[in-house]
């Protein structure tokens, strides 16, 4: 074999250290054609891959190419690799590993053909072990205008990187023409033409997809987030189409989502708002799942995430819960570096209510004990991924699974491939059903597919009727504002589905919730003896000492209940409130109002056996009047020790006489007929009857009006 050194420092190489071609390979204007140049400032837009990055790709495609059968086979590959043996040197090695052997299952058969036609696999031998190398290679080198590849300086060498492209170079002539052989065969002005039209408009919208990211308001507040960027020169534009340079805008249906514009993703990574977790990158179909689950969120209840998720989904579902008292159960981290990762991760953005289980979901029994206290489950299962607009970045930030890069390439998902992704996302839609605790299920996938969101759910719905414990499941109503947006398609006003589209990625999500087991309604005599035992009747007693008030009178009420302005009736209005909406859900955005949803009803009160009295069952209503205050005050109370509530009526007081104006002209002029009332209560035997008005007409003359009425400074009071 030769020294592959001398292959890349020779004329056909960068030189490493100015980073220019030499005299000898560098062509011009007046030497080589316009086309030439052209071709040379194509280059250098493109990605230059070190020799570590081949050797991943190579083994990616290895495991992930088309079997073809037997008469199909033009060329052949060598046994499956493990991807254990995979060394990426940090997380853009790994993304461009992946980038390269993605690109190149999209093209296998042109690439393959290209290698038979021009006479490179039949002259040129080589192991059935390299053939995946020599396929990666083929695309990059292509994809270069089969011009000569940068050396990076100090790079690590790979002598079988080096051998093949020595080969490749040696017959770039003839691959070239059969690559022109191929686009006039497809009638292709470019060889992504040659794609399915399905797979060319992914890519295309993959290349126009604006950066989500989410505000960690842990660690910073919006208009911190605000001015940086600032004062790095962004401006907040309205929409997407709005994007010219440095601009973001807000988005409509997650809260403190922002969105950017897709060039300036580097900038975005490098800096500080990012560095420090301030801003954090993430997918909007997280956060749009993340945030619902919040919704749904009850007061001092847990959370489980039933599948393995991105460590950002965990920390962003987090944050959202940090001013509750909630624990997140997250399952399956089975692996003891990933669950190490991890927990870095959540010491640098402060989340410390994540605790993470390693059994997988549907291994946790629903009756375990740690997890009595959850209420809403986040499922978010393996799917087929079909509405993702950069398959690449779904399999390296979601799934991990790396056979889905041939449906990806292929553009669309085999029937038994579906099938199966389908039954496993029954199979854990039922085991979230089991847990008898929990009141909501917020069902999540990144697919377009039927299949896998529709059909799953209503199927989920019917096996568990009867089969379950507690209320039955129904379909809760969007927690997203629909109206807003014309990339999100409610499905019978019960599920959301966000087609694919050139500024969002597809999914479907799907909310299941129950009403709360009657026997764990809470009932008024419930709230009022929690109520009395933190203090908040002040006065007027818990119903344990109801056996005290009846040797007293039946509904009696302390003076503290009845008199008007006390402190202690807004205290009860207010616990009431809390306690009758502990189970309400909240919107997602005061300023962008959301349609909200409410399957599981606030509390019931059950129908107490004795009747409240009724200044129990009227502290939720404190504008009343002070007149009315006055008048109620004024009647005494019955011989049963029973309260008369009186209407309050409006009373019209006569015209009040001003000091500025002579008595003459007070005298000339025309007074109008006033009524007013006055309550004369009755006798203590007569106190039963509703005391009758007295009526008085006010005529013409003043001294008919009273003279305390006449000279009061404020006679309405």
């Amino acid at each position: 074999m030769p020294n592959s050194a001398n292959i890349v420092n020779t004329e056909h190489t960068r030189d490493s250290i100015n980073g220019q071609f030499p005299a000898p390979c560098l062509m011009t204007a007046s030497t080589a054609g316009l086309s030439t140049v052209r071709a040379l400032s194509y280059l250098t837009n493109k990605v230059k891959y070190p020799d570590h990055v081949f050797i991943n790709a190579a083994k990616i495609y290895q495991n992930s190419h088309r079997r073809k059968p037997p008469d199909r086979i033009v060329v052949k590959y060598g046994s499956s690799l493990e991807h254990s043996s995979m060394d990426f040197h940090d997380e853009k090695s790994q993304r461009w590993s992946y980038e390269l052997a993605f690109s190149a299952l999209k093209y296998q058969d042109l690439l393959e053909n290209i290698m038979v036609d021009s006479g490179f696999y039949h002259s040129l031998p080589l192991p059935d072990e390299l053939t995946s190398l020599v396929v990666v290679m083929l695309y990059d080198f292509q994809d270069r205008k089969f011009l000569p590849r940068y050396a990076y300086p100090d790079e690590e060498i790979n002598e079988e990187v080096r051998e093949v492209e020595k080969l490749l170079y040696s017959y770039k002539t003839k691959l070239a023409a059969s690559l022109a052989r191929n686009r006039i065969k497809y009638a292709a002005a470019s060889i992504e033409y040659i794609l399915p039209d399905n797979v060319r408009k992914q890519e295309e919208r993959a290349s126009l997809l604006p950066l989500y990211a989410w505000i960690n308001t842990v660690r910073t507040s919006l208009t911190d987030v605000f001015n940086t960027l600032k004062r790095r020169g962004f401006i907040e534009v309205k929409s997407p189409s709005e994007f010219d340079g440095y601009n973001y805008c807000m988005d409509n249906q997650c809260q403190n989502v922002i969105l950017f514009p897709p060039h300036l993703k580097e900038e975005l990574i490098n800096m500080e708002l990012c560095i420090d977790y301030n801003l954090v990158l993430q997918d909007k179909s997280h956060s749009l799942a993340v945030q619902t689950v919040r919704a749904l969120l009850i007061t001092d209840s847990d959370i489980i995430v039933a599948n393995p998720c991105p460590g950002l989904t965990l920390t962003h579902l987090s944050i959202l819960t940090n001013e509750s008292i909630c624990t997140i159960f997250a399952c399956g981290m089975k692996s003891e570096i990933k669950k190490k990762e991890l927990e870095i991760l959540f010491s640098k953005m402060d989340c410390k209510n994540i605790k993470l289980l390693q059994e997988a979901f549907t291994e946790i029994d629903p009756a375990d004990k740690m997890l009595q206290k959850a209420k809403v489950i986040l499922l978010q299962p393996q799917c087929s991924g079909s509405g993702i607009n950069d398959p690449v970045s779904f399999i390296l930030n979601e799934q991990g699974d790396t056979t889905l890069l041939q449906n990806f390439s292929e553009g669309s998902m085999p029937t038994n491939k579906l099938h199966d992704l389908a039954n496993q996302q029954l199979l854990e839609l039922n085991h979230a059903m089991k847990f008898g605790k929990v009141q909501g299920i917020v069902y999540s996938t990144s697919s377009i597919y039927e299949e896998e969101n529709d059909h799953v759910v209503n199927k989920a719905l019917e096996l568990s009727k009867g089969n379950i414990k507690g209320q039955p499941y129904r379909l809760g109503l969007p927690v997203v504002p629909l109206q807003s947006s014309s990339d999100i398609l409610p499905v019978a006003e019960t599920f959301v589905r966000i087609e694919p589209s050139e500024t969002t990625n597809g999914c479907f999500l799907a909310i299941l919730s129950r009403e709360r087991d009657p026997a764990e309604i809470v009932t008024a005599k419930d709230v009022l003896a929690r109520a009395a035992s933190k203090g908040i009747l002040d006065g007027i007693g818990s119903p344990s000492k109801r056996g005290e008030k009846k040797r007293k009178g039946k509904g009696n009420v302390s003076k503290a209940a009845t008199k008007p302005g006390s402190a202690t009736q807004p205290s009860i209005a207010e616990f009431l409130n809390r306690e009758t909406e502990s189970f309400t859900y909240n919107a997602l955005s005061k300023q962008d109002p959301a349609i909200v949803l409410n399957p599981m009803a606030g509390i019931h009160f059950k129908k107490p056996s004795k009747p409240v009295p009724a200044a129990m069952r009227n502290t939720s209503s404190f504008n009343v009047p002070r007149t009315s205050l006055r008048q109620t005050t004024a009647v005494k109370l019955r011989a049963e020790d029973k309260m008369t509530v009186l209407r309050p009526m409006q009373i019209l007081l006569p015209p009040v006489s001003m000091p500025a104006y002579s008595q003459p002209t007070v005298a000339k002029l025309r007074s109008p007929i006033h009524c007013y009332q006055r309550w004369y209560p009755g006798s203590r035997s007569n106190s039963q009857k509703t005391p009758t008005p007295t009526m008085s007409i006010v005529g013409k003359s003043k001294e008919t009006v009273p003279m305390n009425v006449l000279k009061h400074p404020n006679p309405w009071h």
